[in-house]
């Protein structure tokens, strides 16, 4: 699949087939007959994990999380490699989550060499990232770790891709936006955000690049951020303060693991009480150490369950516990039907025509779970202030009594406690 960093269109929309049982359950056009007319969609792809679609015969169709992902692998086999399941990761790099001193020991001994150490003193851990000898793929390099220190934590640097459907677009120079001193506090991990697009007047926008080339303002990022803190629109309400870690970047090895663990050690440190992380990809022993951490010291680490389909295996983060898993619904209260199932779904929020800002100063229409989980975490901001686990309880309790009952009276599994709006 060739690849363009070019975006013609920012307005995207997608037909889902309802019963279509594999991963890839969104199609575009010409899906549910219920839609009306011929929807204007992306019309290219982009240079990194952060969105992607790819073209067919019949048009442009987007591809579930899982099959950007393998996407991006086929595109890029020189600085991204398989894992175990086929799944990206980035070529010659193992992660080492607080290994011992010991079992670096046997590590360096072995033929590996450390290519970076970093500590983070608010989560409690140090991740080290080891290069494997030559000639040993990561999938050889993990097994030789665990062989080598049962008892330790080493995983591959997976790839995350982006919950929702659109590219990356613009370059915009980054910095924070006067006013706001009094609002909400919101972390965003996710692409780069297009601070000086009108919808932020008066926000407040910090911003850090966790990738190479970072923080490049994308469309993900900017609309997952105007969702939470656009001053007329955003869930957080008036004068929010916006927290923003770009993990993408440029390139195709954005989205690692280390570099979303090391925007959540950012946010521990600042203290920020709610976190919106709208990216999917598998179980990452750093990334599940470093979302425990972050859980226990009662920060709301919000995410989105995926678009690959109900019969899809779970996606991470958002299937960690502690973790506020939200899914996505129609104007109707009905369930996308490309969301991925999740066990422990905690709300639902508005995942199709969503209306929200895309570089260049400009709105971009959007479907998919990345756009319901920011509204989320927006309403949670209001409830709480800091991080402590008795307030985080409070808040998702109240926002629980706000929300909108949706199927099955009470709490269920497919919608939780119920739809949230974002409430401007």
């Amino acid at each position: 699949m060739a690849l363009r960093k070019k975006v013609h269109v920012l307005v995207v929309a997608v037909c889902a087939v309802a019963l279509a049982p594999a991963a890839d359950a969104q199609l575009l056009p010409g899906g549910l007959p219920s839609l009306p007319g011929r929807l204007p969609v992306v019309s290219d792809v982009v240079d990194g994990a952060e969105d992607r679609t790819t073209r067919t015969a019949q048009g442009v169709r987007d591809l579930a999380g899982l099959d950007r992902l393998k996407a991006l692998l086929r595109a890029n086999p020189r600085v991204l490699e398989p894992d175990d399941q086929g799944r990206p990761v980035v070529r010659g790099e193992v992660l080492a989550v607080s290994p011992s001193p010991e079992a670096l020991r046997r590590a360096l001994d072995a033929g590996f060499v450390e290519a970076r150490r970093e500590r983070s003193g608010e989560l409690g851990i140090e991740l080290v990232t080891l290069t494997p000898p030559r000639g040993m793929d990561a999938r050889q390099a993990v097994r030789r770790l665990r062989a080598l220190d049962p008892s330790g934590d080493y995983d591959f640097n997976h790839i995350y891709a982006g919950a929702g459907l659109v590219g990356v677009a613009g370059l915009a120079a980054m910095a924070p936006a006067a006013g706001g001193a009094a609002g909400a506090r919101v972390g965003l991990v996710d692409g780069g955000v297009e601070a000086s697009h009108p919808d932020f007047r008066g926000v407040a926008i910090e911003q850090r690049g966790f990738a190479k080339g970072a923080p490049k303002a994308g469309t993900h990022g900017t609309a997952a951020a105007s969702l939470i803190a656009a001053r007329d629109y955003g869930s957080a309400g008036p004068g929010a303060r916006l927290l923003a870690a770009d993990v993408y970047g440029v390139g195709p090895t954005g989205g690692s693991a280390s570099a979303i663990v090391g925007a959540l050690a950012w946010m521990s440190a600042a203290k920020v009480p709610v976190v919106n992380v709208s990216l999917v990809g598998p179980d990452n022993g750093a990334l599940r150490a470093a979302v425990k951490a972050l859980v226990g010291q009662g920060v709301l680490v919000v995410a989105a369950v995926g678009n690959d389909g109900p019969a899809a295996p779970p996606l991470y983060p958002a299937s960690y516990p502690g973790v506020i898993a939200v899914t996505g619904v129609d104007k109707r209260g009905r369930a996308l039907p490309e969301a991925s199932a999740n066990g422990q779904v905690a709300f639902a929020a508005l995942g199709t025509e969503v209306r929200a800002a895309a570089p260049g100063g400009r709105k971009a229409t959007l479907r998919g779970t990345s756009f319901a989980a920011p509204v989320v975490a927006g309403r949670l901001a209001r409830l709480t202030s800091s991080p402590d686990p008795a307030k985080a309880r409070a808040a998702v309790a109240a926002l629980g009594r706000q929300a909108k009952d949706l199927g099955a009276p009470g709490p269920d599994r497919t919608f939780g406690a119920g739809e949230v709006e974002a409430g401007r």
